[in-house]
């Protein structure tokens, strides 16, 4: 995972993260300051809840470097903030998980 490069495809509006050969990514809309998380799409040979739990990590790095709050639409995003409730500090007043 230290290897692997985060990009963000603004054209095709997600995350994605390359390993050897697999693309895993994060889909997402963007609306003002807030970053609706819409589909975590995870190729089999990386579907393990590390790497998923270490690329959520990695994006949420990211956005709030960029300064934008997170609104998961995906449920298994919106499970990881349940389970990680440091990272509630990037939800948008008002919205609760």
């Amino acid at each position: 995972m230290d290897a692997a490069e985060l990009i963000d495809n603004d054209f095709l509006r997600q995350f994605e993260l390359k390993i050897d050969d697999h693309f895993a990514k994060i889909e997402y809309s963007l609306q003002e300051k807030k970053i609706f998380l819409t589909k975590l799409i995870v190729p089999d040979a990386l579907d393990n809840d590390e790497f998923k739990t270490d690329f959520i990590k990695i994006v949420f790095d990211n956005i709030e470097e960029r300064n934008l709050s997170v609104v998961p639409t995906s449920p298994y995003i919106a499970k990881f903030i349940r389970k990680n409730r440091q990272f509630k500090r990037l939800l948008p007043v008002g919205v609760r998980i």
